[in-house]
């Protein structure tokens, strides 16, 4: 085959108007149009969610650091309060000693798991009786023999 032979030019020619074609499509299609600009709006998005979470990962680490300064200045005065009492000869009111007032004039509430805490607990009577109580698990499955007839349903 020659260089210029006229089937050479038509394989060109086939080839180069596919790729122009090819190029209009992806330029001029709507649908390639509509998925480019609907990738251009996902990167921004992404964009914008990486902002925010770094600047919530700023606020954040702002939040803890507040709290722990906080804590601090308790503590401090806390501290402080204590050596206030001690040189004020005030022991009976530190905070140890409210707590331990307070534990002193709530009652002592009986432990569930000792048998003196179970005799406090009473069970409901209709279900400890055992004797066909609204909370038993046969009530209302026997018909009693005192119930009257029921009056005909129309």
């Amino acid at each position: 085959m020659e260089a210029s032979s006229p089937y050479t030019f038509a394989i060109i020619g086939i080839l180069i108007g596919f790729v122009i074609g090819l190029g209009c499509y992806r330029l001029f299609s709507k649908g390639e149009r509509q998925n480019a600009s609907l990738r251009q709006t996902l990167l921004e998005r992404e964009h914008q969610i990486a902002e925010l979470k770094k600047g919530m990962g700023g606020h954040l680490t702002g939040v803890f650091e507040r709290l722990d300064s906080i804590r601090a200045e308790a503590d401090q005065l806390e501290k402080q309060i204590t050596e206030e009492v001690k040189e004020w000869h005030l022991g009976s009111n530190t905070p140890a000693a409210l707590k331990a007032r307070q534990a002193a004039t709530q009652p002592a509430a009986p432990d569930a798991s000792s048998p003196e805490g179970e005799s406090a607990l009473a069970t409901p009577r209709d279900y400890a009786d055992g004797k066909n109580g609204t909370l038993s698990e046969n009530f209302g499955l026997k018909e009693s023999s005192t119930s009257a007839p029921q009056p005909p349903r129309y």
